[in-house]
This record gives structure tokens, C-alpha cells and sequence, in this order.
């Protein structure tokens, strides 16, 4: 899975340092769950992985740790953050909140190429039934909406949201009807802003990224969930 696939923008694109390539490729093997939560991630590993000193690395480490995909603790070393039901409850209500932010700054600025980029997405997304597929139509649809609003901090952190609420729709996709309500709502938000109508198509993004969430966290937190 490429750093493309994940439909990121501003800062992981401009993060070409090896600390920043070593932090994506980290990040894609969490959020993919190829790396499960509470793994071992050792830094001499992965400098010989990467063939790289141990500062980088480290480097590494601190984006992943500002990011919540890591976590370093006292005698147990670095591992992969747990999936914690109140983390994502936060990171949801945050996108809630920046991602319609964004969009109301981004809609005098959408133009047809940005829309175009975002009905492939959607089409991507709504004849795949592959989780990697979708995930990364699901991020390029949203981050071609938003990405005019010409906010680089807000974009940086937008693309830290999304990847860490990625980590938990791959956690729980085999056991949620998620793909066509998701769909079906990305192309009535798409007619929307197409229609101009600014304020409905911020609240219906809110709407929606709310109750992906709300849905996702509901699952984690059945009494019966292994």
C-alpha cells in the first residue's frame, strides 16, 4: 500500500526525509493492521530495515507517537497503540468539526477538477469491495473536497485524523454493513456541493463523519467483542 493510497496531502507528501518515509511506512502497516496493536517495535529493527542510524528512526517514532499510532511506556519499550474506543469517539468529533471547517473554506475554491477527483473516488469506492481500495477512495474523496480551502496546518492535521480513524474502520469492516450507507452519503454530499449550497453540505459532512464513528465505536464496545 502506497503513501498515495492513503490520499494524504500536505505535510506527508512535502516528507521525503527518511524519517518521514520510515513514519509512512510504519503508519500504513498499523493502520492496515499488519502491525497489531501492542507489537513490539524495535528500533534497531527497524534501522536495519531501512538501513538507516538509529536517529531517523527515532524521528520516526516521535510523528507516530503525535499521531497516537505508537505508544512508549517505561520498561516495555515502543509498541503499537492499543484501539481505544474514547480515542476514537476524540478523533471523530475532531473531524466533525475541522473537516466541515475546511470544506466551507474550499467550496468557493472548488473547482471541476477537484469535484472530478472526487467522483473517482466515489466510483472507486463504490465498485470495490476490497477494504484497502476503499479506505484509500474513502480518504482521496474526502481530502479532494477540502483540499482547496488553502489551510495547510488544517490539512496536516486532517490527514493525521484520517489515518488514525482508518486504523479502526480496517479493524471492524468484516463485521459492519459500512459500504453502501458510506457511498450513498458521499454522492448525496457530492450533489450538494455541486448545488452550491454551502452550509447543508458542511452539516451533512458533519452528519456523516459523526455517525461512521458513533458506529464504529458502538462495536468496539460490545460486551461480547473478543
Amino acid at each position: 500500500m502506497t503513501k498515495q493510497e492513503f490520499g494524504e496531502t500536505d505535510r506527508s507528501l512535502a516528507d521525503r526525509s527518511l524519517a518521514g518515509r520510515i513514519a509512512s511506512a510504519l503508519a500504513a502497516r498499523i493502520v492496515a493492521g499488519d502491525l497489531a496493536p501492542d507489537t513490539p517495535v524495535r528500533q534497531d529493527h527497524i534501522a536495519v530495515e531501512f538501513q538507516a542510524s538509529h536517529v531517523p528512526v527515532r524521528e520516526a517514532f516521535r510523528k507516530l507517537e503525535a499521531q497516537g499510532l505508537l505508544i512508549a511506556a517505561p520498561r516495555r519499550g515502543v509498541r503499537v497503540a492499543p484501539l481505544d474506543p474514547d480515542a476514537l469517539i476524540e478523533v471523530t468529533e475532531m473531524r466533525a468539526v475541522l473537516e466541515p471547517l475546511a470544506l466551507r473554506h474550499a467550496m468557493p475554491k472548488l473547482a471541476e477538477p477537484d469535484l472530478a477527483v472526487a467522483e473517482e473516488a466515489l466510483l472507486a469506492a463504490e465498485t470495490s469491495r476490497d477494504i484497502a481500495v476503499w479506505e484509500a477512495a474513502n480518504r482521496r474523496f474526502h481530502a479532494a473536497l477540502w483540499h482547496p480551502c488553502a489551510m495547510p496546518r488544517l490539512r496536516a492535521t486532517l490527514d493525521d485524523l484520517n489515518r488514525v480513524a482508518a486504523r479502526y474502520l480496517y479493524a471492524t469492516w468484516k463485521e459492519l454493513a459500512w459500504q453502501p450507507r458510506s457511498d450513498q452519503e458521499h454522492r448525496d454530499l457530492l450533489a450538494i456541493i455541486r448545488s452550491g449550497e454551502r452550509d447543508l453540505a458542511c452539516e451533512r459532512l458533519g452528519d456523516h463523519i459523526l455517525a461512521a464513528g458513533q458506529a464504529l465505536h458502538a462495536h468496539l464496545t460490545q460486551p461480547d467483542r473478543a
